[in-house]
């Protein structure tokens, strides 16, 4: 009787604690979008807590496991619950030692037009809390984006400029960007882009202009904070670009 005690005792806290760590690790991850803390304190203390609460987390649940072995199944069902949320806490550190990580550059500025990127006129460097510049780098940026992302291109369409930029503004605001200034006469808008995860800022201006009997979309995206941006800028100028092409 009193096994059975310890045994359901202890798949209880188990439990307990699995569902304490998981609600403590999403409030790293999404605690910036409800207006807790900057993203990069949410960045940082994933960075140091997310593997040590997963380790606490699976060897409590494995203790629970074991004294739960030869009791009824309800104890041994939390005890695995418990384990089952331990190891979904580890899996992104499991997946990279299982998973030869993407090497990315150490870029953070991502533009369809290299030769002659779009600048940004409302959004400057004075922007609080912003860590990067928003001056292009250059010929040494253009060549690691070319090496990493060679497929981004400025968007070619037979639309013409008006409708081409209406078009853009749609495809910015279905992706979730919040514009921040527009000129329709220079057919340009700069908006601010989340990431879904710890809600990290990036900025973006769009140009529409005539190219011979068409229209030109680019666009450049640029991180907010951090020398790299783990393909995210390059990644959301794709996804704007397959999008627009829709």
């Amino acid at each position: 009787m009193q096994k059975r005690s310890f045994s359901k005792a202890t798949s209880k806290v188990a439990l307990f604690l699995a569902l304490l760590a998981v609600a403590t690790v999403a409030l790293m991850v999404f605690g910036s979008s409800m207006g807790l803390w900057d993203p990069i304190v949410g960045f940082m203390a994933s960075r140091k807590y997310n593997d040590l609460l997963g380790y606490i987390v699976v060897g409590v649940a494995l203790l629970a496991l074991m004294t739960s072995f030869r009791t009824a199944g309800k104890d041994r069902l939390s005890s695995i619950v418990a384990l089952l949320l331990g190891l979904a806490i580890l899996a992104p550190s499991m997946l990279a030692l299982l998973i030869e990580p993407v090497k990315y550059p150490p870029i953070h500025d991502i533009t369809t037009n290299s030769l002659s990127p779009p600048q940004f006129t409302f959004l400057t460097d004075s922007r609080p809390g912003a860590k990067n510049s928003l001056v292009y780098g250059g010929a040494d940026i253009a060549a690691q984006q070319l090496q990493a992302y060679p497929t981004i291109k400025p968007i070619v369409t037979e639309l013409s400029n008006a409708e081409a930029y209406q078009k853009a503004l749609t495809v910015a605001k279905d992706m979730g960007w919040t514009i921040v200034y527009k000129d329709p006469q220079a057919l340009r808008f700069e908006s601010t882009a989340r990431t879904p995860f710890f809600n990290f800022a990036d900025y973006v201006v769009v140009e529409v202009s005539t190219f011979e009997q068409s229209s030109r979309i680019d666009l450049r995206s640029v991180s907010r904070i951090g020398i790299g941006d783990r393909g995210v800028n390059a990644k959301r100028i794709q996804e704007f670009s397959q999008r627009f092409s829709q």
